[in-house]
């Protein structure tokens, strides 16, 4: 799909601040968070949704060690997941650290992106 925007950050024609990347799925910063960490875990794959991932357990596994390691990162035993899934015709999945809000969805600077980024980045 041409417009994608999320097809665009995994081509890298727009830029993201990148958590996590394997050969099948990216995980990166929302720009307008809602909490420290919170990201968009997306297949690189173009699906419009995520019930429609051919491998969704590879998908789910990805999401789980990523949600796990936000765990150890950020202290928080508690990391919500959720599937909106109409904002961008894209599959992907959030992952948001704590149980509240704390960063209201106000869009961050390159600077305090690139620090969180850093902090909360996921080897696995």
């Amino acid at each position: 799909m041409t417009d994608c925007i999320f097809c665009k950050i995994v081509k890298k024609e727009i830029p993201s601040y990148k958590i996590y990347e394997d050969e099948n799925f990216l995980a990166f910063l929302d720009i307008f968070p809602k909490t420290e960490g919170h990201c968009l875990v997306i297949p690189k794959k173009h699906v419009q949704w995520v019930w429609d991932y051919p491998e969704l357990g590879k998908y789910f596994e990805t999401v789980a060690k990523i949600a796990r390691k936000f765990r150890e990162i950020s202290g928080e035993p508690i990391i919500r997941s959720v599937i909106w899934g109409w904002e961008v015709p894209h599959a992907h999945i959030h992952l948001l650290p704590g149980k509240t809000d704390n960063l209201n969805g106000q869009q961050l600077s390159g600077d305090e992106l690139e620090m969180i980024r850093k902090r909360f980045a996921v080897e696995l």
